[in-house]
């Protein structure tokens, strides 16, 4: 993967091509997965991603917010009312952001078949357990969970996981949340290689900026398993500080109006 930065503000322009420069457009369009990362509360990021999946008219769309059984219950019946759509997927009990932000993304493509890749919390406490090897099921070995990160990755992320919870986790439970992060990573990687291998793609993969980052997120996975796909990854910021890792092309937003996220944790 070429690992080149662009940031820019595209979200004043009418459509999304006309705020890159022709080669990043050739670059989005001809690829077979495009990953959009984002800040979850933010509504430009996904206006962004709305407007990306009606240019590109993708053949599938991966959400990280749903579950495979959640995904499947997206049908045309109820696909084409929000209220609807929302109540068939629970949406206002998962503790995700508001539907209203993501509902859009459906609309914009509505033939594209919907694929889910999160982990249930059952799930991730099985990987605490047992190993996300074993919970991941047995393509475990071909994503690479059966194998340990170099050891400055391994302390790079726990620093950044302690750094993400407000310095408020023990440092014994660091390395479950790498290895979790690391699990839905993978799951990512391998719903978007099913939804391109059933779909033909392009695949839209709508996820955090975290799991989208070339260098420790889902693509890391996905490239392990499909070398030969063509893949680009969008990483979007807020008032051009650019988010953590490297992205093909970074689009910028304002940012929204937040509480101390560290509250919580006090």
């Amino acid at each position: 993967m070429k690992h080149a930065l662009v940031l820019i503000a595209c979200l004043a322009c009418p459509a999304w091509a006309s705020a890159l420069a022709p080669d990043a457009v050739q670059k989005v369009q001809s690829a077979q997965v495009v990953i959009v990362g984002e800040i979850h509360d933010n509504p430009d990021h996904h206006a962004l991603q709305a407007e990306l999946a009606a240019q590109m008219t993708p053949s599938a769309i991966v959400f990280e917010m749903l579950t495979d059984d959640q995904a499947a219950r997206v049908t045309p019946a109820v696909r084409s009312s929000e209220s609807t759509l929302n109540e068939v997927l629970e949406w206002d009990q998962s503790g995700w952001p508001d539907f209203a932000m993501y509902y859009p993304i459906f609309a914009a493509a509505p033939e594209a078949r919907i694929f889910g890749a999160q982990v249930p919390r059952d799930k991730a406490r099985a990987s605490m357990e047992n190993g996300i090897e074993s919970a991941f099921g047995p393509e475990a070995t071909r994503f690479g969970l059966t194998e340990d990160l170099p050891q400055d990755e391994q302390a790079a992320r726990e620093a950044h996981q302690l750094a993400a919870h407000c310095d408020a986790l023990p440092e014994d439970l660091l390395p479950d949340m790498v290895a979790i992060q690391r699990l839905r990573d993978a799951e990512l990687a391998q719903a978007a290689v099913i939804a391109l291998e059933q779909t033909g793609g392009p695949v839209l993969v709508i996820t955090g900026n975290g799991h989208a980052r070339e260098d420790w997120g889902m693509p890391v996975y996905l490239e392990r398993v499909r070398p030969d796909a063509r893949v680009v990854t969008i990483g979007q910021s807020e008032d051009g500080v650019a988010p953590p890792g490297i992205f093909d092309l970074v689009l910028d937003a304002p940012s929204v109006e937040r509480g101390d996220p560290c509250e919580a944790f006090r």
